[in-house]
């Protein structure tokens, strides 16, 4: 009977690239660009998540499947992590897992440079300076866990100086009388509701078209309650721009209580007073 001898599988390392925005209206293209110059067989990560918690969704799932050998290229440090004391508690429990990080823009903090460090000790010779030597062993290692630690807190310390900035920056404008921020009242609006309001004005009975109020929402697609807040909000701009068209009423907006079959019984477009209210020629 022969023996077969199986050899080892080889353990092949997989190249992950973390890449890291705060916001969706960010752009994570430069991130993805500077790891693939680099490492372009690398498998992309991207997530738009806080950088202050490490609790990320899809830093938790690469987290997960990590295993010693593998490597994690970030562009910066700021991509792992913003929070200091989780940072750096991340950092060494990878680099204890056998997991090989990379920081493109802080290469002096890469865990291969670590590691370095760490077996760079100086030989015991034996004789009474041992004793000094051991001294500057350990000098040495906690200068290299004091590098990567000033660089976490140096992502976590731009965040701060950011937020400072920003408060400072509002503070100023307001007391030079600047208006930050949206008016009380408006609010943002998109190509959609553009469009849709729009159709409403030009449409809309109410307005001066021939649409009733069904037609008109067929016609948007809005839901009911959404129809009329736009209703509400071409009003009020057709009043302060003194530019009502002929025959429309101010006073169009049934109350909650009046609805389709109420509005029947009562005859007309439901108005503040119950019927159709005034025109403004």
């Amino acid at each position: 009977m022969s023996l077969v001898i199986f050899a080892p599988e080889r353990s092949t390392m997989n190249i992950y690239g973390y890449c890291r925005i705060s916001t969706a209206k960010q752009s994570i293209d430069r991130q993805i660009r500077n790891i693939r110059a680099e490492y372009p067989t690398a498998h992309i990560v991207q997530e738009a998540y806080t950088g202050i918690s490490i609790f990320r969704p899809e830093w938790l799932k690469l987290y997960r499947v990590l295993k010693a050998g593998d490597m994690v290229v970030f562009d910066s440090v700021s991509r792992m992590s913003r929070n200091a004391e989780e940072g750096f508690a991340l950092y060494e429990d990878l680099y204890h897992k056998g997991i090989r990080l990379v920081f493109l823009k802080e290469h002096h903090i890469d865990t291969e440079t670590y590691k370095k460090a760490l077996s760079g000790s100086i030989a015991m010779t034996g004789t009474n300076v041992d004793f000094i030597l051991k001294g500057i062993n350990e000098y040495l290692m906690a200068l290299a866990k004091e590098q990567i630690k000033l660089a976490f807190e140096q992502s976590e310390k731009e965040v701060s100086d950011l937020h400072q900035r920003t408060r400072e920056e509002l503070l100023t404008a307001r007391l030079n009388g600047k208006q930050v921020g949206r008016k009380k009242g408006t609010g943002f609006e998109t190509k959609k509701s553009k469009a849709a309001k729009e159709i409403i004005r030009t449409h809309c009975k109410i307005f001066g078209g021939t649409l009733d109020d069904a037609e008109c929402m067929k016609l948007t697609s809005l839901a009911r309650n959404t129809y009329y807040k736009y209703k509400r909000q071409i009003r009020a701009e057709l009043i302060a721009e003194q530019d009502l068209p002929k025959g429309a009423s101010i006073f169009y907006e049934p109350p909650k209580s009046f609805r389709a079959g109420e509005q029947a019984h009562f005859g007309g477009t439901a108005g503040v007073f119950g019927t159709s209210g005034p025109s403004v020629p």
